[in-house]
């Protein structure tokens, strides 16, 4: 299928670019992020990856009837297989910015209101909607209750629970706004001429190792009264034991009240609840700070499983709960039962005024452990609170200290905010694509027995490869995300380091049967890097290469991957002595590496089959992708060897690196752009999107080497990538497709040469970014951020690859951090894009600049007037003027 048949098949996505921007300024909320009023639905029907095209399928037949097996032994085993191809997630556009700090488990909330997707045992995750997490409002004037109700417009999932509560709030009188690690929520109340506002706030911090860890968020209520007359309002927060499944009906989950010191005179009240996940204990809190303003009532415990009138009428009656407040713990739960509890803050809004009031959940497992059980894990926020269980206190300190937070998120933030030269899209895609750290099933332990300073003094961490994908710190992925923790938690990325550094030397003999060939072999080769570190369904760190589709002993990237990193952690952290614990590793690394030069010409050769991260596509001989990364590898070698007064190993490297450099260009290079591989495929020509993968770590590492890629090549390639790859499709509004023909036409060679990868798009807008190609690389990074988070609903859980049809793969996916890459190239290229904060100015350049960068994604909606199928168009038309009258009906 070539590019006009794309166009055919997909609408005009450039109508698509504002549809979650926001339209005017909401005094109280940020002008940039992710917003939707609460009437908005994703009419689009996605479904995830099943099948090649026709002329593939023979070729995974074999791969087919081994992983069917592999699948089975694991069922059979009470295991997960670590990608879970017959019970793929489904496609649910409801998701909003998620809550917590990193590392510590997290719990998703959705846009209208849910609390969804739970995460408590480390990398397993539950895309449960839990009803009896709530808030609810009411309204009293005159001692008379005068509106009641949840303020969530998502609906009941089970509709013979909570029958007594009123779940009508008018999605059409709400706003949602996410920048992570902050969102907000509006309701608004206009037969009271009430609104409220709900913001949200987890400790996501940077270059902080402790704060960012703790397993809380606050809710910060602002209610105001534009009535004429005084209000009593409450704002009550219900929250039930478990994740949302069947193990919450176990038995044996009790609660308590508790109340703490808070901000002086003040204090958090609230209930516990107590119970066990995977064996171990876990409770949650939920609190309200008490003021002399704000009187807090709470309930222990009801019944979630029932109507929920137990609840509702006494809050309806009254305006707050039970105020005798009783810390003796409840009884525990028997098999089949559930419990909830609630906390409730009253106050007196006066008319004409605005008050708030303050909330804090927090969910404290202080240790884990893995499926295996092997080992007890520690996790870092005990480094701030006591490893026997402290909910209480952490739900205290979060509602003490969230003004803190606030304050350096907003610090950190502004820069990119307030300059007038970034696109609009791009200040909300650098900040919720950030989701993933907290929400990608992390684990931040505390650790004490590594060989190394770094990682006991700041912990060990690992993310998976995607919430589908359950692999930790996946290398050949963490390769293009690891700019994010580079530059936000840099100790965090030499942590990772270090532990994969570990690996490389050590051997795993046992036997592991490789799902795509057949073939036998040993779990982990000495000599080379994993994977990945393991599977939470095993013993991470204990036992790596959770992946057996294929040997990545030889896969062409690894090594090379984690030469570049080193190289590049180097080059911005000067760490004299990262680097030479490393070098040592890195030789090692690079004579296995040399040996996959098979006709000796300075440049290693693919094998024939997908020995890399694209992991479905097949290399043959020399390839623009794995040989710049030799020859970008070999670079960095030399520049270590230098700094490390290492002569001789300087004098082979270099030698190499000349005779690498000219069969490179020899073999590969056409005038316009690197040749896929050299093979004799029919598909050797193809133009790779990633196939400067190498140089733009070069250039990111201050290491450009004209003769090593000359920088007309570079200039040369990315602009046949931009005008093939990017705009040959949808004018650029669907990012970059992995490989095209020479003539434009889709590369039909591999399922994953069809594929859009999310990652792969934002690391080559960076490259472009790097080389000046500033607009070319912002509308190639745009494509991939508006198809996910305005067009196919995915946003806050950004997948690997989507496709032309609506499909995509591995949701919540590693690689899309990638965008903080484009962070990196402006601020190492560009700074002068982040200083320009809204000031006036004369400077006509960075006037036309802004005007062409912000602009430049919308023009062609004039040039373009394709038809749109109706279900598209009228999506469109709903959203746009549902977005436009709700904040015009709250904010006028």
């Amino acid at each position: 299928m070539d590019s006009g048949d794309a166009q055919k098949t997909t609408p005009n996505l450039s109508d698509y670019t504002s549809l979650t921007e926001p339209l005017k300024t909401i005094p109280g909320l940020p002008d940039y992020g992710w917003r939707v009023p609460l009437s908005y639905e994703c009419n689009i029907k996605c479904k995830p990856f099943s099948k090649p095209r026709l002329n593939l399928i023979p070729q995974y037949v074999s791969l087919g009837v081994r992983y069917f097996g592999f699948w089975l032994k694991k069922k059979r085993q009470g295991r997960r297989p670590f990608i879970d191809h017959l019970n793929q997630t489904r496609h649910m556009p409801i998701y909003g910015c998620p809550i917590g700090g990193i590392g510590s488990g997290s719990i998703g909330r959705g846009y209208r209101g849910e609390f969804c997707r739970f995460q408590m045992v480390p990398g397993i995750y539950h895309y449960s909607t839990v009803d009896a997490d709530q808030f609810i409002v009411c309204i009293r004037k005159n001692s008379e209750t005068k509106y009641i109700k949840v303020l969530s417009c998502a609906g009941r999932r089970k509709k013979n629970r909570l029958k007594a509560w009123d779940w009508s709030f008018p999605p059409e009188n709400g706003v949602y706004h996410a920048l992570y690690p902050r969102a907000w929520s509006i309701f608004n109340i206009p037969e009271l001429m009430v609104t409220l506002k709900c913001r949200q706030v987890s400790p996501v911090i940077p270059h902080d190792y402790v704060e960012t860890t703790l397993p809380t968020a606050a809710f910060i209520w602002e209610i105001e009264n534009n009535s004429s007359e005084d209000l009593d309002v409450s704002i009550t927060f219900t929250f039930k034991n478990g994740q949302g499944t069947k193990e919450d009906r176990d038995g044996g989950v009790w609660s308590e009240g508790f109340r703490c010191d808070c901000d002086g005179d003040n204090e958090a009240k609230g209930v516990l609840i107590h119970q066990h996940f995977n064996g171990l204990k876990c409770s949650y809190g939920i609190a309200a700070k008490a003021t002399e303003k704000v009187s807090v009532s709470v309930k222990n415990r009801f019944n979630p499983q029932q109507d929920g009138s137990d609840l509702w009428i006494p809050l309806k009656n009254n305006g707050h709960l039970d105020y005798d407040f009783i810390t003796a713990p409840t009884p525990p739960t028997s098999k089949g039962e559930e419990l909830a509890s609630a906390v409730c803050a009253n106050l007196q809004v006066m008319k004409n005024s605005r008050s708030h009031c303050e909330f804090s959940l927090c969910w404290d497992m202080p240790k884990v452990q893995f499926a295996s059980k092997e080992n007890v894990y520690t996790k870092r926020y005990c480094q701030k609170f006591s490893n026997q269980g402290s909910a209480a206190e952490i739900c205290s300190y979060a509602l003490k200290n969230y003004p803190k937070w606030e304050a350096k998120i907003e610090k950190w933030q502004k820069p990119i905010l307030e300059s007038n030269l970034l696109p609009t899209w791009y200040k909300s895609a650098i900040f919720n694509e950030l989701y993933f750290i907290s929400d990608g099933g992390t684990v931040w332990f505390d650790v004490t027995d590594s060989q190394h300073e770094t990682v006991n003094k700041y912990g060990r961490f690992a993310y998976l490869e995607g919430q589908e994908y359950r692999m930790f710190n996946t290398y050949d992925v963490h390769h293009y995300s690891s700019f994010a923790l580079l530059m936000l938690w840099p100790k965090l990325q030499l942590s990772l380091q270090y532990d994969f550094g570990d690996t490389i030397t050590a051997e795993d003999s046992q036997v592991v049967t490789f799902l795509m060939s057949g073939e036998r072999g040993i779990r982990k080769v000495a000599n080379c890097v994993p994977h990945d570190i393991g599977d939470p369904e095993d013993e991470p760190w204990k036992r790596v290469n959770a992946y057996n589709i294929h040997p990545t002993h030889d896969w062409k990237d690894l090594n090379l991957k984690f030469v570049l990193q080193v190289y590049r952690d180097y080059s911005s952290l000067e760490d004299k002595k990262y680097l030479e614990t490393m070098y040592p590793k890195c030789k090692v690394l690079m004579e296995t590496s040399r040996k996959w030069d098979v006709d000796g010409d300075g440049i290693i050769d693919n094998s024939g089959y997908a020995d890399q991260t694209f992991d479905a596509w097949k290399m043959k001989g020399a390839s623009a992708y794995c040989g710049g990364l030799w020859l970008a590898a070999l670079r960095m070698m030399v520049s270590m060897a230098e700094e490390l007064d290492k002569q001789e190993d300087k004098a082979d490297y270099q030698a190499l690196l000349s005779r690498g450099a000219e069969s490179f260009h020899k073999k590969l290079w056409n005038g316009s752009y690197y040749n896929f591989d050299c093979s004799s495929s029919i598909y050797h020509d193809s133009i790779m999107a990633d196939q400067l993968a190498g140089y733009w770590f070069l250039k990111a590492s201050n290491l450009p080497d004209e003769k090593i890629f000359p920088s007309e090549n570079v200039k040369t390639t990315l602009l046949t990538i931009f005008d093939k790859n990017v705009m040959g499709f949808q004018k650029g509004y669907m990012g970059a497709i992995n490989s095209t023909r020479p003539n434009g036409k889709m590369d039909p060679s591999s399922p994953q040469t069809e594929e859009f990868w999310v990652g792969i798009t934002y690391a080559l807008a960076a490259t472009m970014i790097q080389e000046g190609l500033i607009e070319e690389g912002f509308h190639t990074a745009s494509g991939a951020y508006h198809i996910c988070w305005n067009v196919l609903g995915l946003h806050f859980q950004t997948p690997e690859a989507y496709t032309i049809n609506q499909g995509y793969r591995s949701l919540a996916y590693m690689r899309p951090l990638a965008i903080w890459a484009i962070q990196w190239a402006l601020e190492k290229f560009h700074p002068n894009m982040l200083a320009a904060v809204k000031v006036e100015t004369d400077d006509t350049f960075q006037s036309s600049m802004c005007e062409t960068l912000v602009s430049s994604m919308y023009d062609s909606r004039i040039e373009n007037e394709e038809t749109f199928p109706s279900f598209w168009s009228e999506s469109k038309m709903d959203v746009e003027k549902d977005k436009e009258l709700t904040e015009q009906k709250i904010w006028q």
